[in-house]
């Protein structure tokens, strides 16, 4: 079907639950159609997407250091009990964001000893628990880890001072009173040029003729500013790039993951850390695979995923060891006989891994696919859908310009019933999960911006420029957070 102002709009597959009808809600940093990214705005492309755990707050880095915050604002501009909004979501609640604040979070650095440079790309962001009305996230670029807090403050100004005059005048008299009558000279801070009077005496008798009174100024506050200021800095843990953190359900505790290593901080204890994976292997010409992601499970804080080059997914428990090397649960799918070529290792890498809200089921993507596993059978997916099955006849065009290296992620709803991924041509798809078959077929979802031209009959005209790669999906309603380019879009069902 298709949507207001020309903007296209499609269901997922059909069956339980309902397909939902994806509406347009926002967009920020939009370009014209057609309009390409300029060499200067590169540093604006949004790299990550992230809402916070009750979705009121929605965070974005981009590849210049920054960090973006917007608020969510129809909640609270609507107000009401609980029994009204949601009644107001049945009819046509329209979620809507605005800007809040930015700070810059990282800066370009270099290592010398390694003769490196450092890109200030912001690669993940977490929030974590708030306290006391501010909040509280992690950031990550390649190397360092930062931990922010954002908070209100209030901007004091000294107001004028007013005087009332009758009284200013009253003390006047009385200052000018006593100085007749005792000959004793009073300053303006109310002390006198008698030293013989001691006003920490224990006697409590006021000098003759009184004080004059204290002109003390007023300090207002009148207006209030967003200030972020770094907390903590997690450096000098990694050897190699960064691609993953993750908070603990606790509250207390975080990983971090880069290609062979993931590491284990404590919030409070910025100079310390614990590696609890380690796939280094002795010599480096045997090294096979490498991490691409990890994810700490949403609710029992002694378990974590983490997803390989390979295809794997590995279960792992902290309290096993110290350092995890075996893994609790494998999950990873077997290669059909006679289907292995050249390609097949590099689309079997799995870019993203995702636990649904309750940590019954694990989401992977990887390029050609999205995959569902159930953390209690590890034989196989209970559900694969195929996102880039009409490219494989391309793949080496896609490996020659490097778009078969794009690293695409997923996310799940808060219900846990659908699953959404990027894809090429701006477009994202949003299947909903089948019950318990275990293939189903995405169609076409949301598009917006310029069309890029299809495939002809024989599938060669192709646009891989115009991809979607982050996308989040707010914790509790449909409603889908993509970027492309240096544009957040926003779309609700």
């Amino acid at each position: 079907m298709h949507g207001g102002d020309g903007r296209e709009v499609a269901s997922a597959a059909a069956g339980p639950p309902t397909p939902l009808e994806w509406k347009f809600s926002q967009v920020f940093g939009e370009r014209a159609a057609g309009e390409e990214v300029q060499e200067g705005d590169i540093v604006d492309i949004i790299s990550v997407i992230e809402f916070d755990k009750n979705g009121n707050h929605l965070a974005t880095g981009d590849r210049g250091g920054r960090v973006v915050l917007f608020e969510r604002t129809d909640a609270k501009e609507h107000g009401g009990n609980q029994r009204d909004l949601e009644r107001m979501d049945q009819v046509s609640r329209h979620p809507e964001f605005r800007y809040k604040t930015e700070f810059q979070s990282h800066e370009p650095e270099f290592d010398y000893l390694k003769s490196l440079e450092i890109e200030e790309k912001i690669n993940k962001i977490r929030w974590c628990q708030t306290a006391n009305g501010a909040v509280f996230l992690l950031s990550t670029n390649d190397k360092t880890i930062k931990y922010w807090k954002v908070q209100e403050k209030k901007v004091k100004k000294i107001s004028e001072i007013k005087v009332d005059s009758g009284k200013a005048a009253g003390n006047g008299g009385i200052a000018s009173s006593s100085k007749s009558s005792n000959s004793k000279q009073f300053f303006a801070n109310g002390d006198y040029s008698d030293r013989s009077y001691n006003p920490l005496s224990k006697d409590l008798s006021f000098p003759p003729g009184g004080l004059p009174s204290l002109r003390l100024p007023l300090v207002t506050s009148s207006e209030t500013s967003l200030d972020a200021r770094c907390r903590r800095v997690y450096a000098h843990a990694h050897d190699y790039h960064i691609n993953s953190i993750s908070n603990n359900s606790d509250g207390e505790t975080f990983i971090s993951a880069d290609d062979l290593r993931i590491n284990l901080w404590n919030l409070e204890i910025s100079n310390q850390s614990f590696n609890i994976v380690d796939v280094k292997p002795t010599n480096m010409e045997d090294l096979t695979e490498v991490i691409t992601s990890a994810e700490f499970h949403p609710t029992h804080c002694n378990t974590l995923a983490y997803s390989s080059s390979k295809g794997s997914i590995r279960l792992i428990d902290l309290r096993q060891s110290a350092l995890c090397d075996s893994h609790s649960k494998i999950f990873e799918e077997q290669e059909a006989p006679g289907s292995r070529s050249f390609f097949t290792e590099i689309i079997a890498s799995i870019s993203d891994v995702k636990f649904a809200r309750d940590g019954r089921y694990l989401l992977s993507r990887d390029y050609m696919s999205l995959k569902l596993w159930d953390v209690n059978m590890d034989s196989g997916p209970v559900a694969t859908f195929q996102v880039h099955e009409y490219l494989r006849p391309k793949l080496c065009d896609l490996y020659e310009n490097d778009s078969i290296f794009d690293k695409f992620e997923c996310c799940l709803s808060g219900d846990g019933l659908r699953v959404a991924t990027g894809s090429y041509r701006r477009q994202i798809q949003t299947p909903a999960r089948p019950s318990r078959s275990l293939t189903s077929s995405i169609s076409r979802v949301v598009r917006r911006g310029a069309e890029s031209p299809g495939p002809d009959a024989n599938g060669n005209s192709f646009d891989f420029t115009t991809k979607l790669l982050h996308l989040a999906w707010h914790p509790s309603e449909n409603s889908i957070a993509c970027a492309a380019a240096n544009s957040l879009y926003m779309y609700y069902a």
